[in-house]
């Protein structure tokens, strides 16, 4: 499985430390070019590479970390997204979505991708803490209407030190972290752990 994060701000930095803390391989972009994060990824740690969009665009799972109002330029990037899995970590506070959840937004403009929200719920500072404290782990949601697509990224989760919850789909259990207008779902900046069983 290959992982890739897109965009390079704070959210994009955060999870691509997470990455190197459990030195596992992401490719990293954004609009900038990969010269440009090349010196930070470097930073962050060696399993972190900067790449071209185009490059980054090659891996099977891709973390959308760029505000929400550019997911559309990323999406355009390619023709099909058909096999790829997009894990929504954007939040669309304040934009006018006509009543739809952001993540309903972004999954149209995906084409045929299998889409999961997740680690959006958590600001920066607070993700980018050791997710493993006094025998338990930071609990991270994930929703998607396609069943086989939260294994794998709950997987993900587990493997960078996280506990992830499934919330089912995104209409139901997702919109409890969801932005709707500019009311924050109930679980937003809830941060819990889940002690070891």
């Amino acid at each position: 499985m290959s992982y890739a994060i897109i965009g390079f701000g704070k959210i994009g930095q955060t999870l691509a430390h997470a990455f190197a803390r459990k030195s596992i391989a992401v490719t990293v972009a954004s609009r900038r070019p990969p010269e440009a994060l090349a010196p930070q990824a470097r930073a962050i740690g060696p399993t972190v590479v900067a790449k071209s969009l185009r490059e980054a665009l090659e891996a099977d799972t891709i973390i959308l970390a760029v505000p929400f109002g550019e997911h559309r330029e990323v999406a355009k990037a390619l023709p099909s997204w058909k096999g790829k899995t997009i894990i929504d970590a954007t939040n669309g506070f304040g934009e006018e979505l006509d009543g739809l959840l952001s993540s309903a937004v972004v999954a149209k403009a995906f084409t045929g991708a299998k889409l999961v929200k997740g680690f959006n719920h958590l600001g920066a500072a607070t993700l980018a803490t050791d997710p493993v404290v006094e025998g338990g782990h930071r609990v991270v949601f994930l929703s998607s209407d396609d069943d086989d697509a939260i294994a794998p990224v709950a997987a993900l989760a587990k493997q960078l030190g996280f506990a992830p919850v499934k919330l089912g789909k995104l209409n139901e259990g997702g919109a409890l972290v969801h932005a709707r207008g500019r009311v924050w779902g109930p679980l937003i900046f809830q941060d819990l752990f889940r002690k070891e069983q």
